[in-house]
């Protein structure tokens, strides 16, 4: 009399199998992509890197000088004579000075933003900086030169008198313009807004419990933010920082109209002069011959070089520190 159910017990069991397999291979899918996306960014930089390594050769077995210490650029002459120790030090020094500039202001504009600015205010200066990103470079080398640098005469000519002292604002030519200052300052301004958007989403994202419990301990509004949201926000600070260094690094336009492109190395910021490896490719290109168009990818192969390294440093001292993951915040 009793009725049995069994055949149809199974059912109910294959649904879920039959979902855990198609998830499965969901999953698969997914992870196959990800890792041949991963795989595919470093075959492509391992293509540009042997690209610009083949096309460095020819230039680098004609030269006749040490190509990292020496200044002069003739790699057109017979023979060849060129190094880059002139736009490494360009490079860096008008990169630095930007850093130096952008990197307080950019994270101090976040910081207002984010956590002092009401929500109107903080939209309408957050959209204006933003904003700032889409200008492309030659705007900000016009305005660099046309106005900026007029501008920073006196501010320079206070400087030289009163800081002449620090070898790194001494001015013996009594001339102020075209100089790696000004050059840096543009630079500042240009990557100011990956800078503020970069650290001010990172400053969004702390959790609102760190900064009320320290509000609560009776912190003031400085503590609670070198205490709760600083030690939250390094990692993304950081990443700010290197990707405005990135774009200050390989800047062209901006730099080559505002620099009187010679090669020397000057450690007075102020006097004109200096040179970069972006805004020396731009400017040699058209009239280079066979080796010094070599000569110029061998100065963009060193550009690569520095820009990885760069990188790589950013990504080591996140690693190295625990607290910067947030994980213990």
């Amino acid at each position: 009399m009793s009725t049995s159910v069994t055949p149809d017990a199974p059912a109910p069991a294959t649904a879920p199998a039959i979902q855990g397999a198609a998830v499965r291979r969901g999953d698969r899918t997914f992870l196959g992509l990800s890792r041949g996306a991963g795989i595919l960014i470093l075959v492509l930089m391992a293509a540009i890197a042997a690209f610009l390594i083949w096309k460095a050769i020819p230039s680098l077995q004609a030269n006749t000088a040490n190509f990292f210490t020496e200044t002069e650029w003739k790699p057109d002459a017979d023979p060849a004579f060129f190094g880059i120790a002139a736009l490494t030090f360009g490079t860096i020094m008008t990169s630095v000075i930007a850093m130096a500039l952008a990197v307080p202001v950019g994270i101090g504009i976040a910081l207002f933003i984010a956590h002092y600015a009401n929500r109107r205010l903080g939209a309408a200066l957050g959209f204006i900086t933003d904003l700032l990103a889409a200008v492309p470079s030659i705007i900000f080398g016009m305005w660099g030169l046309s106005f900026l640098m007029p501008q920073m005469q006196g501010f320079l000519e206070w400087l030289t008198t009163y800081f002449g002292w620090i070898p790194l604002f001494a001015n013996d030519l009594g001339i102020f313009t075209r100089s790696i200052m000004i050059a840096g300052v543009v630079l500042a301004i240009m990557v100011l807004p990956t800078v503020s958007a970069i650290s001010r989403e990172v400053f969004v994202q702390v959790p609102r419990e760190h900064i009320e419990a320290a509000l609560a301990l009776g912190a003031t509004r400085w503590e609670m933010v070198r205490m709760a949201i600083f030690p939250f926000a390094k990692p993304g600070m950081i990443s700010a920082s290197m990707l405005g260094l990135g774009r200050a690094l390989g800047e062209t336009i901006a730099v080559a109209l505002i620099l009187s492109a010679n090669y020397t190395i000057n450690w007075q910021i102020t006097e004109p002069g200096g040179n970069t490896f972006a805004a020396n490719i731009a400017l040699r290109w058209n009239e280079a011959g066979p080796i010094g168009l070599s000569a110029l990818v061998a100065s963009g192969l060193v550009l690569f070089v520095i820009t990885l390294v760069v990188n790589m440093a950013a990504r080591l001292i996140i690693a190295r520190r625990a607290e910067f993951s947030g994980a213990n915040g």
